[in-house]
């Protein structure tokens, strides 16, 4: 992928608003389990950083995708993992199919002031019983006149709290299930939805709720694209999201390693810094290896995804690779920190609680290794008799 000077200069946009209005309030934030996403987001969508990739015709920008990568990355900055999760959920997780399949009319009611940040989204997949086995999902809009009429609930939904709108996967059809989904849009303040808190051991500044969903009326317009392909438009709305969540590690691991040898350098144990133990630089220089490899799997799999190209493959890869080094490297580090790095306020510990989530949403490890295997004709199923 090549960095244009105007991906530099988003870069530093993006990274001065992570110094200012998001880094002094983390702390606060945290201990109240929520940030205030729509004053946020309004900020955001003020600077034109909602909409990167959309049309310009719905308050877009009308870039490429690597812009939103950049983004993402650049989103590393953030003390905490919970507020730049809470962001891709508004930018790349629940409004492509919007974008790409919506009708000009939903587009305009929801994708425009999703984009300039008047509106907060969320995304309606995980159930209780199956968060990566979308398939599984039980709930269901049946049709009734010129309404879906809504029954179910959806668990582990990021911006739950504050949403104004879901894109909301249910099955629309009886049949196969890969093929009675349809994906819609569903305003927040209908009759009929509850929302409830979940509690995390991490993200605590990005609100989680479980929604259920009783006889939520919606008229049929809000339908996005075509009944019965809402489990294919999700599949593509994984891609995005899972390139995000590859994006969003880079720069949060380097700055782990950056932190981590600042503070190894200074502390001093049996007479010298923990730093000039071969043993911690080594680890150290292997862990640094392991992001840029990252990266480069990263960058290589957008400028396929920017080239019209199928990256099921390569953004299961970085997806899978994320999780993991988002665990390998925060544990890593803390061992280094030795007992400050077991306080709850270090900013090791925060990314060791933050980063476990990156191997079970999206798809969790298994998924991803799944899919890639599936791809590479090793299931047992796909071998020679």
């Amino acid at each position: 992928m090549q960095f244009t000077p105007e991906h530099r200069q988003l870069e530093d946009t993006v990274v001065r608003f992570c110094e200012k209005e998001i880094n002094p309030h983390v702390a606060e934030w945290e201990a109240a389990a929520q940030f205030p996403a729509h004053t946020l987001f309004k900020k955001l969508g003020d600077l034109g950083l909602m909409g990167l990739k959309y049309p310009e015709a719905f308050g877009g920008a009308g870039l490429d995708f690597s812009y939103s990568m950049v983004m993402a990355e650049a989103l590393g900055q953030c003390n905490c993992g919970g507020v730049p999760m809470a962001i891709g959920v508004q930018t790349d997780m629940a409004t492509p199919a919007l974008a790409r399949f919506g009708s000009d009319e939903l587009r305009r009611e929801f994708l425009a002031p999703t984009i300039s940040g008047d509106y907060v989204a969320c995304l309606g997949v995980s159930e209780p019983g199956g968060g990566s086995d979308v398939a599984a999902a039980k709930t269901h809009a049946r049709t009734e006149g010129g309404d879906y009429v809504i029954n179910g609930t959806k668990m582990w939904i990021t911006n739950g709290l504050q949403a104004d709108w879901c894109c909301l996967l249910a099955n629309t059809s009886e049949g196969p299930a890969h093929k009675n989904k349809s994906l819609i849009v569903v305003p927040m303040d209908t009759p009929g939805i509850t929302r409830q808190k979940i509690h995390k051991i991490g993200m605590h500044s990005s609100d989680t709720a479980q929604l259920f969903f009783d006889n939520v009326r919606v008229p049929r317009r809000n339908l996005i694209g075509q009944e019965r392909m809402g489990f294919t438009y999700q599949m593509l709305q994984f891609q995005e999201e899972r390139l995000y969540a590859a994006a969003g590690a880079l720069r949060a691991l380097d700055r782990l390693i950056d932190q981590t040898i600042d503070y190894t350098r200074q502390r001093k144990a049996f007479g010298k810094s923990i730093l000039d133990n071969q043993v911690v630089h080594f680890r150290l220089a292997e862990l640094r290896t392991e992001v840029e490899l990252l990266r480069a799997l990263t960058y290589h799999a957008v400028e396929q995804y920017v080239a019209g190209q199928d990256v099921t493959r390569l953004a299961s890869m970085a997806k899978l690779k994320a999780g993991r080094l988002s665990r390998e490297v925060p544990d890593a580090c803390l061992q280094y920190w030795g007992g400050m790095g077991f306080t709850a306020d270090n900013p090791i510990s925060q990314a060791y609680r933050d980063s476990r989530l990156i191997s079970i949403g999206g798809g969790a490890d298994e998924v991803m290794l799944g899919i890639i295997c599936k791809l590479e004709g090793t299931l047992p199923s796909n071998r020679p008799q």
